[in-house]
């Protein structure tokens, strides 16, 4: 029974869900404490039963914590369905400034501004809505200025463990 709880927590959420997590909500159900290596044990599991039949689903650990993902042979239909349903692009400019901050955080306004050589308010409080960038303190300059990082959020949704996975810029070439 517990190993279908620790299968339902992680299909039910839509980000990775760390043990922690798991933990606290097999304790809230069950009234007894279930140790990490148990829950590491049972996710285990989970991870070879899916591995084993031909299930289009995979168990995958990103960003300390394990989700569903669609295995990479038939992700090209879900990529495809995204795609005819996304609302919720990436423009030119937000990907230049999620860029940037990825690669410099903390990172302030005035910085990225500088780099981009336009305006960024807008697209700055754009990804703040779409959670794929936090506010992660103020800078000690004259102002205190806000420093902006990527989030959580931007790991599960670009598939990452962390941001050394990122592409270094030495690798990316010119088209």
């Amino acid at each position: 029974m517990i190993e279908q709880y620790i299968e339902a927590l992680i299909f039910a959420s839509d980000t990775s869900i760390r043990l922690a997590e798991i933990m606290s909500c097999l304790q809230a159900v069950l009234g007894e404490d279930i140790s990490e290596d148990v829950v590491k044990s049972y996710v285990q599991k989970i991870e070879a039963r899916y591995q084993a039949n031909e299930s289009a689903i995979e168990l995958v650990k990103i960003a300390d914590g394990y989700q569903f993902l669609t295995k990479k042979n038939v992700s090209i239909a879900v990529q495809q369905l995204n795609l005819q349903r996304s609302k919720k692009k990436l423009s030119q400019a937000s990907l230049e400034t999620l860029s940037i901050i990825a690669y410099r955080q903390p990172i302030t306004k005035l910085e990225i501004e500088q780099i981009r050589g336009v305006n960024c308010d807008y697209t700055i409080q754009k990804l703040l809505d779409k959670d794929l960038i936090s506010i992660s303190g103020k800078a000690e300059g004259p102002g205190r200025p806000i420093l902006y990082s990527q989030s959580q959020f931007f790991l599960d949704y670009f598939g990452i463990n962390s941001v050394s996975d990122l592409p270094q810029l030495k690798d990316i070439e010119e088209k």
